[in-house]
């Protein structure tokens, strides 16, 4: 049996972006409009962890506002000006900041590109089995099964 081959080293902004660009259901997936994921752990087959290299467009919002149960989560600003939001209110961010989201704290974060020119950063998060994502200002919980999100409202019904 043959076993894929991966890159040793690639530049990241050449690695194709997701063909899809949002897991969410609708009505949440449209919101995600203008963000762009290119999926650099995929390219190298990491399990244990995910890195992304994403592009905010103005106006665009990184993820609708979260948190996880079981991943921790970690992004660095590449390029632009985001705002981040959290629980404990908004603070923007430049080139060189960098912002770290511990599981199980319950403090929902996301980041929004208010400004006229791109936000590039890279996401980092593991890969917890069983993880799960709640999402405190819209009708939305998730859990990870068997590496796949399955979305729900927060009455437990599914999408």
């Amino acid at each position: 049996m043959e076993s894929k081959r991966y890159p040793v080293a690639l530049v990241a902004a050449d690695a194709a972006p997701r063909t899809k660009p949002s897991n969410y259901p609708e009505p949440f997936a449209s919101r995600m409009a203008g963000r762009v994921k290119r999926a650099l752990g995929d390219r190298f087959g990491l399990t244990n962890f995910g890195v992304n290299l994403t592009r905010l467009a103005p106006g665009a919002v990184s993820a609708l506002r979260h948190v996880h149960g079981a991943q921790d989560e970690f992004i660095y600003v590449l390029e632009g000006q985001p705002a981040l939001i959290t629980d404990a209110g908004e603070q923007m961010l430049s080139p060189g900041m960098c912002a770290g989201f511990k599981a199980g704290t319950g403090d929902g974060h996301q980041l929004v590109n208010r400004t006229q020119a791109d936000v590039v950063y890279l996401e980092v998060g593991d890969r917890t089995p069983g993880d799960t994502a709640v999402y405190p200002d819209d009708d939305l919980q998730a859990i990870l099964v068997e590496g796949q999100w399955h979305f729900l409202h927060k009455d437990g019904s599914p999408y």
